[in-house]
């Protein structure tokens, strides 16, 4: 067995026996904890009582996380004529239509969201099995496929997080990083849990939200009161 480092066996130490925690007091432990060189992501990771093999529980949303993530979010967008010059003057990193496709068919995806206007969902359409399972197909459930594309843009550079339930009911993202304040990671986290209670699915049964964890990249994880997360 490999030998932990004084960094790692101390983070693990600070967090033994501690458990159900306030939102407050996991977020200033795992925040404590974040002592890697680099500036760690704080993640957050929810399981529910869903099962996503049936459609009618499965769970997928977009929030708006009130201090943003930290994160640089590099956008593409489908589109053309005026929307794809919109697209552009509203900071998207990569605008385009064939072209565009063709590159991601070549094994290029060098972006984190993928927007798109309805008549390119034909094109888009094609890509659905190198996009779908990055969870980068644009959906206009979650606000990516619009004519809108000024702000859905703005949306993706300015902090929205789209989540959905992965196999096995798991949810998880990041919400903001080490270097944020207590009090903004605090508001985050909340704003996350609170908008995947509203994505409740119809179809859900027994106790939705079953487990909330908190980590940062390097460190070990503590979970979180759930009542007390959700507001209850």
């Amino acid at each position: 067995m490999a030998k932990l480092g004084k960094r790692t066996r101390a983070a693990r130490e600070a967090v033994a026996g501690k458990e159900n925690l306030s939102v407050e007091e996991a977020v200033a432990l795992v925040k404590g904890n974040a002592t890697s060189k680099f500036d760690e992501t704080i993640e957050i990771a929810m399981n529910l009582g869903v099962d996503t093999r049936h459609a009618d529980q499965m769970v997928r949303g977009v929030v708006g996380l009130p201090n943003g993530t930290g994160k640089a979010m590099r956008v593409a967008v489908f589109a053309r004529g005026p929307k794809a010059d919109e697209a552009k003057e509203a900071g998207a990193d990569i605008v385009g239509a064939e072209d565009l496709m063709e590159t991601i068919q070549g094994g290029t995806i060098d972006f984190d969201r993928c927007i798109a206007t309805p008549d390119m969902m034909p094109i888009v359409g094609r890509l659905g099995k190198v996009l779908g399972p990055r969870n980068l197909m644009p959906n206009p459930k979650v606000g990516t496929v619009t004519m809108d594309v000024k702000a859905a843009v703005e949306a993706a550079k300015g902090g929205e997080v789209q989540f959905k339930a992965e196999k096995g009911g798991v949810v998880h993202a990041g919400v903001g990083k080490a270097s944020f304040d207590e009090a903004k990671l605090v508001e985050n986290v909340r704003a996350f849990v609170s908008a995947v209670a509203k994505a409740k699915p119809s179809g859900a049964k027994g106790t939705y939200m079953k487990k909330i964890a908190l980590s940062s990249t390097m460190g070990p994880g503590v979970t979180l009161d759930v009542a007390a997360a959700a507001g209850e």
